[in-house]
């Protein structure tokens, strides 16, 4: 019997980065779950725990406090530990201080498990862009970006009514509750199935090939191992690619921010809907946030296929979406429910092609220094969630209405749109040599 020929021709690539770009999207849905769940449980927790819309504002912004602060030690972690254990370890971990939110019973108590939750998610996306520029070649990675990216805004918008549901019918706390285990258990499973390439079973030769050739960076084993320095974060905030992006990626997280903390009491406060109203209504604009993550990723690979300039593909996208999430501020003009939720839409549409700057910020990363980078743009980027829930109870507090609130947020976007076409300059990386 004649032995069986081998197929001749080149290895056929595999496709396993798809399988670890899934296992980052379920992550980053729960990441984002469990810091929303406080503003789903807001109108009820603050009726029981008897907290004014000041003390809220702090509350709320209480998990950027230690979320920011912890941006730069995360991105350090990162890369000493690697992807997996950080990752793993990160995203256990701050399941569990979610857990532990249902069983606060007094103002102290919420506010130190706020403090505990944004320490421990501040190496999640340090992670996700290190996954990103690891894994994947440049023209495929805004795309995966706004896969991973879509969790965020279309778990929300899928189960937001659920969360309305589960507070309803169980509680604030159980919410809580629900939503830690869920976390626990998927971080067990990430620690699990991730691999860097350089490591995985699920990936051939043909497409660590393609992944470099495509500037992915290979990572394991082969990383430097760069000591951290005050020096080295002054030199990354040193490069206008850099700080232009982190002060954009700022103003565009405050329009993140409100929809995330204060944008559910807008609606039962400001526009009179019920808690079940709400849930329904809150869905519309976080579909939108959906549609405009996928719509930015894909348009930017498409312009950078079409024109070969990345400062066409990254920056037009995320300067259009600043500019349509600063007409949040139209909402204080109309008085039909209808039409400022079709507003809020389409600001929330805007914001989610701002998400498209954790691509830019991979392309423009120095090599060394991936993680520390992502740390420093995630610490900026996340002053937001300090400053905009502060100010915003704080200008419901005093004024009792959400009118400047909105204006504020507006304001900022359209600062984000000038820091990207007038300081980050050409997208390319960064040589800190």
């Amino acid at each position: 019997m004649n032995a069986p020929i081998a197929p001749s021709g080149p290895l056929r690539p595999t496709r396993a980065r798809i399988g670890v770009l899934a296992l980052i999207s379920v992550a980053t849905l729960l990441n984002y779950m469990d810091r929303a769940v406080m503003g789903v449980a807001a109108p009820s927790l603050t009726a029981e725990l008897h907290i004014s819309p000041e003390m809220m504002g702090f509350i709320f912004s209480a998990f950027s406090w230690t979320y920011a602060a912890s941006q730069i030690p995360g991105g350090l972690l990162l890369d000493r530990l690697g992807t997996r254990i950080t990752y793993a370890g990160s995203l256990i971990l701050w399941s569990f201080f979610t857990l532990l939110h249902g069983l606060a019973g007094n103002v102290a108590m919420l506010f130190g498990f706020r403090l505990a939750l944004g320490m421990a998610e501040a190496p999640c996306y340090p992670c996700n862009s290190r996954i990103l520029s690891s894994w994947f070649p440049q023209d495929e990675r805004a795309r995966a970006n706004s896969v991973y990216a879509v969790g965020q805004y279309a778990g929300l918008a899928f189960f937001s009514p659920v969360l309305f549901w589960v507070v309803g019918s169980l509680g604030w706390r159980a919410l809580f509750v629900i939503a830690g285990v869920l976390g626990m258990a998927f971080g067990l499973l990430m620690y699990a199935r991730y691999r860097d390439p350089g490591e995985s079973r699920r990936v051939n030769a043909a497409e660590l090939a393609y992944i470099e050739a495509g500037g992915g960076v290979a990572i394991a084993g082969k990383d430097e191992k760069i000591p951290f320095s005050w020096a080295n974060v002054r030199k990354l905030m040193g490069k206008r690619q850099i700080l232009g992006a982190s002060i954009g990626q700022f103003c565009g997280n405050s329009t993140l921010v409100f929809f995330l903390t204060w944008f559910p009491t807008y609606l039962a406060t400001e526009r009179g809907m019920d808690w079940l109203k709400s849930g329904t209504f809150a869905v519309l604009p976080y579909i939108a946030a959906s549609a405009g993550v996928l719509l930015g990723g894909q348009v930017s690979d498409m312009l950078i296929r079409r024109t070969g300039s990345a400062n066409i593909g990254r920056k037009l996208p995320i300067v259009a979406g600043l500019l349509l999430a600063s007409t949040i501020v139209a909402a204080n003009f109309v008085q039909s429910n209808t039409l400022v939720i079709a507003i809020m839409s389409i600001a929330f549409f805007g914001q989610g092609m701002v998400n498209l700057g954790w691509t830019l910020i991979s392309d423009v990363a120095p090599r060394q220094y991936i993680g520390l980078t992502g740390g420093v743009f995630n610490l900026c980027a996340n002053l937001a969630g300090i400053i905009t829930p502060i100010v915003v109870g704080l200008i419901v507090g005093q004024t009792g209405s959400f009118y400047f609130a909105l204006a504020f947020i507006g304001i900022l976007a359209l600062v984000g749109a000038a820091a990207y076409v007038f300081i980050v300059g050409d997208v390319r990386r960064v040589d800190m040599d």
